[in-house]
């Protein structure tokens, strides 16, 4: 009798089991799926309450707003055309200076360092990924500006100034602020993080495509130009694109060196504006419902469109390599 008890009761303990089980699965869920429509909520809710906010900007001025160089709030007139210049050229040139450099660190931590080298400095990578954008605006602004003022420039100045179609380029009083260094700036902030990504996808790549390589008799170089780089490629540039998203809003360490000045110069060495910068900048000083608060809500609302278009299309990158 005992033991024909024993299944039963057996079968019992794992039907309570199994239905604890269920209803801890069905919470967890429930919470999952909460903690995600929470999240888009909230993106919805930012989003809306930029673009109310900047609707009154957007009636006042229309499409011209997008373009127009002004921003005078004496006569109430207001423009997105300088910071969206500014954001945009800063970012870029960030991008440019940061690749190489990212792209050597990855090369060397993945195929040259030795083993007892990689890890720290590795890790000096990614801590400066934690060091706070006002320092890296503070330290930008007590060293690189005066030796930019002092001797970059003026170099740049005497020796290329000069020439002809990229001479403007180049042009102007060496003051040390202005838009290249603000761009060096964003470089080295922006570095770990496409440094972290490109030598993370590097150590993806099959050992024995490597091998193979290098077995017919492939150099170092051959081997990440022709094996690794055309594997990694859409994940590189996922990556890359990460690295824009985080240079375009990027706020107090530009503001620190860009000079905030509300021109467009066709000179590098020129400063001007961002459009996180000159909303730190004007945002304590506009009246709550006027047209100078509603204007940088508006531009606020226009960098988180750039800011968006820069990252889906990065998703979109690193889904189609996950799909080859």
């Amino acid at each position: 009798m005992a033991e024909a008890a024993s299944p039963s009761a057996a079968g019992q303990a794992g039907a309570t089991s199994f239905g604890a089980n269920s209803l801890g699965d069905r919470i967890f869920a429930g919470l999952a799926k909460t903690s995600g429509v929470l999240v888009l909520l909230l993106l919805g809710a930012i989003i809306f309450s930029l673009f109310w906010g900047g609707l009154p900007a957007f009636r006042a001025f229309g499409l011209p707003f997008l373009t127009s160089t002004d921003w005078d709030p004496v006569q109430n007139v207001f423009g997105a055309g300088v910071s969206i210049y500014g954001t945009l050229i800063t970012s870029v040139l960030a991008i440019a200076l940061a690749v190489p450099l990212a792209f050597g660190c990855a090369f060397f931590l993945t195929e040259l360092a030795p083993a007892w080298l990689r890890q720290p400095i590795g890790t000096a990578i990614e801590l400066l990924a934690a060091v706070p954008s006002i320092i890296y605006g503070m330290w930008g602004f007590f060293i690189i500006v005066p030796i930019m003022g002092d001797y970059v420039e003026p170099f740049f100045i005497d020796n290329f100034g000069d020439l002809p179609v990229i001479g403007d380029l180049f042009q102007g009083p060496a003051f040390g602020t202005g838009i290249f260094t603000s761009a060096l700036i964003l470089a080295i902030m922006i570095l770990p993080f496409i440094a972290a990504t490109m030598r993370d996808v590097f150590m993806t790549v099959p050992p024995v495509f490597k091998e193979s390589a290098y077995g017919v008799g492939c150099t170092t170089w051959e081997v990440m130009r022709s094996i690794v780089l055309p594997y990694t490629r859409a994940s590189v540039v996922g990556g890359i694109m990460l690295g824009l998203g985080r240079a375009l809003g990027e706020t107090m360490a530009v503001t620190f060196v860009i000079g905030n000045t509300n021109r467009i110069s066709s000179s590098l060495f020129g400063p001007g504006n961002t459009i996180a910068s000159i909303v730190a900048l004007e945002f304590p000083e506009s009246p709550q419902g006027s047209l100078k608060l509603s204007s940088l809500l508006a531009l606020g609302f226009l960098l988180f469109v750039i800011s968006f278009i820069v990252l889906a299309i990065s998703r979109l990158l690193l889904r189609t390599k996950v799909k080859q």
